[in-house]
């Protein structure tokens, strides 16, 4: 259920953004919103009643945007919801790890607008969220490439690998952006973003389908129910 994760992702991704307190409701209502849409979808294939509840309170969160306290529980509580359906049909870890991964990359990439608006907003959010995400891509493509079946390379497995690393290039070359002071920096980091969100869920998604069948090289993953 990637869908799932990524909602749960972004929806994780909102309630941080809004605990520190940096941009007004609007953003909040975009990234509610698309946490809430990409999760309803996620519901009506099959995601059940917890992907259901998730979305129900990502919708809720959107008039309650302006408000310190119910915005980010109601987004927080959102991503718990949908954690709960995307666990139960894909095991705990790769849950976990999707889920920082394309939170992280997301909710920056959302984020990173507010700052071509508002160019006074501090940088130190956007960086934050580069090195949750990029910190989760690789974890998420370590687990997975231990995890795939033992045999020999295929096209899909280097498909994976590429996306894998060309993902975590690009949030590294976000980071770099960000530290140039420029306000084209940012433009260029929002551009980055765009693309590493677009291979990150093409390697996210190859990956988890590599480790739906077949024997894994690791145990722990099994053990754990992935």
């Amino acid at each position: 259920m990637l869908l799932i994760t990524w909602a749960a992702g972004i929806a994780a991704g909102a309630a941080l953004v809004a605990r520190w307190r940096i941009v007004g409701p609007g953003f909040l209502w975009l990234a509610a919103g698309t946490s809430f849409v990409i999760g309803a979808i996620g519901a009506g294939a099959g995601g059940g009643v917890a992907a259901w509840a998730g979305s129900g309170l990502a919708l809720s969160a959107v008039p309650a945007a302006r408000s310190p306290v119910w915005a980010p529980s109601l987004l927080a509580a959102s991503s718990v919801a949908f954690l709960i359906s995307a666990v139960a049909a894909g095991g705990a870890l790769l849950t976990v790890t999707g889920t920082l991964a394309l939170g992280g990359v997301t909710t920056e990439m959302l984020l990173g607008h507010w700052y071509l608006v508002d160019p006074r907003l501090p940088r130190w959010a956007l960086k934050r969220l580069v090195v949750i995400g990029a910190s989760a891509l690789l974890i998420d493509g370590l687990v997975l490439g231990l995890s795939a079946p033992v045999g020999e390379a295929t096209a899909v497995t280097i498909v994976f690998a590429v996306l894998s690393a060309v993902s975590l290039l690009l949030m590294i070359a976000v980071w770099f952006a960000l530290r140039e002071p420029a306000y084209s920096a940012v433009m260029a980091a929002t551009g980055l973003s765009y693309l590493a969100l677009l291979t990150s869920l093409a390697a996210t998604a190859i990956g988890r389908s590599l480790i739906s069948s077949g024997e894994s090289v690791l145990e722990v993953p099994r053990l754990i129910g992935l």
